[in-house]
């Protein structure tokens, strides 16, 4: 096959032109030329130029080929033979092939064993590229954003398995599914569906299903596409926002969990996502008399200490080793997104529900926040027993509250709705743990308060003296 030759396209030439701030307008043609392609390759292309690692499709698209080289893909045959346990099975996931993409073609490094498809290239996820160089205009060969164990394309055809189980785990998670009572309400898409995420941060990025999803098809979930970028190393793990900044417009969790962390005088709804404001140290209402009006009560998750932030805590890995033999028996990669996940029988962590001592609090340790896992399972044994305490008291006395101040549909926004919305909060999950300082002030404040707006008086008898030191960021 002799060497191929292509001319972009008016629109690919003046994309390439504008990148470069050139005013020049005149098309400027560029012939790229690669080496034939190997019997059996299956329209595969691969690399150029094996050693500077330039792909074919980087001749053309050179910002995603600039960005892609600094990935772990672009090293991912070295990576493998460097590991000491390189086999064949394991070469379909560090070569250009069928796997990741949407062809159910064999080709590239499986039907050729050429170094020229070494390494997780463009070809990987878009499929194999020779018809949309021939016709750029009649093919694009775009990746897939849909994942799954159970689909034959994406993320999980290699990164899964006991070696790589990151979609064994997201499939389980909430992310893993679309939640079809929010999807159904515009409102809701921008955190429940994968298409809308992308679209509310203001990723335009091409994707295999966008026209259909966009045009009413099955909303996708929350993929691995959605959090990390396959072409961008700005952040660590290629996610597409940073996760150490405690701020809910730049962490990449808080874009989402973030929502109605404060009152809304304008709906009888409590909070809804709030782990954000909560671990920032701002959710809740804020009673006239409360002393910490205008500052923010933060506690060690939210602080340097834990650096992750919401990360620090629900995305951590481990090994699972056999304890008479020291063998790996899995490797968990925090995709269940569980900060202390229950454990099955071999140690596997699940999303399953069980006793507070069945589950391993490792990630605390590791985040070193913890001296042990003892000392953080009672830290959170006590906060939550703490914020029920308050409840019970503070639920007492909204039950003693004329109904009236409950009323909607005024202009009021009173004592005792914001009271409930801090009940809410307190008893919202997680809460206690995010930021057990803001949660027990926000109790013993409305209780407070409650009793001086209204003329009553708690029959409890739990402290209202802090157990939990609060600060002010």
């Amino acid at each position: 096959m002799p060497s191929k030759s292509f001319r972009p396209t008016w629109s690919v030439v003046v994309a390439l032109l504008a990148a470069a701030g050139c005013i020049d307008e005149r098309v400027v043609y560029e012939d790229v030329r690669f080496p034939s392609l190997p019997a059996g390759a299956a329209s595969y292309i691969g690399y150029s130029d094996e050693a500077a690692k330039r792909t074919v499709c980087g001749n053309c698209h050179v910002g995603q080929q600039s960005d892609w080289a600094e990935t772990a893909h672009a090293d991912a045959w070295a990576t493998l033979q460097e590991s000491g346990h390189a086999q064949a099975f394991c070469e379909g996931c560090h070569t250009v092939g069928s796997l990741g993409n949407a062809s159910s073609e064999p080709g590239g490094f499986e039907t050729t064993r050429s170094s020229r498809y070494h390494d997780v290239q463009c070809e990987s996820c878009h499929g194999a590229g020779l018809l949309h160089i021939e016709n750029p205009d009649a093919t694009q060969p775009l990746a897939p954003l849909a994942v799954g164990t159970e689909l034959t394309l994406g993320c999980g055809q290699c990164h899964s398995g006991a070696h790589h189980p990151f979609v064994d785990e997201w499939v389980q998670s909430g992310h893993g599914s679309v939640q079809t009572s929010a999807a159904g309400r515009p409102e809701c898409q921008a955190c429940h569906t994968g298409e809308n995420a992308l679209q509310s941060w203001g990723v335009r990025a091409e994707y295999l299903e966008k026209i259909d999803v966009l045009e009413g098809g099955a909303h996708l979930p929350i993929t691995c596409g959605v959090c990390h970028d396959p072409h961008d190393r700005t952040n660590p793990a290629q996610l597409r926002f940073p996760i150490d900044i405690p701020s809910e417009e730049e962490n990449l969790c808080m874009k989402c969990h973030h929502k109605r962390g404060q009152p809304d005088p304008t709906t009888f709804r409590g909070p809804h996502s709030p782990e954000g404001p909560v671990l920032l140290g701002y959710a809740g209402w804020f009673p006239p008399s409360f002393e910490f009006t205008g500052g923010e009560i933060i506690a060690t998750h939210g602080t340097e200490r834990n650096p992750r932030l919401c990360a620090g805590c629900h995305v951590n890995a481990f090994t699972v080793t056999d304890p008479a033999t020291g063998d790996v028996q899995f490797r968990a990669t925090g995709h269940l997104f569980k900060a202390v996940p229950c454990l099955d029988a071999s140690g596997i962590p699940t999303t399953g529900d069980c006793e507070i001592t069945a589950r391993t609090f490792r990630s605390c340790v590791d985040a070193a926040c913890h001296a042990s896992e003892a000392d953080a399972r009672g830290a959170m044994v006590l906060a939550e027993q703490r914020a029920a305490d308050l409840v019970v008291v503070l639920g007492a006395l909204l039950a003693q509250v004329p109904a009236d101040e409950f009323d909607n549909t005024d202009a009021r926004y009173t004592t005792a709705e914001g009271s409930r919305f801090n009940m809410q909060l307190a008893a919202y999950p997680g809460s206690a743990i995010h930021n057990p300082f803001l949660i027990e002030s926000l109790l013993i404040a409305s209780i407070r308060q409650i009793e001086s707006d209204y003329g009553l008086v708690a029959g409890s008898r739990v402290s209202r003296v802090p157990i939990f030191a609060p600060a002010l960021r």
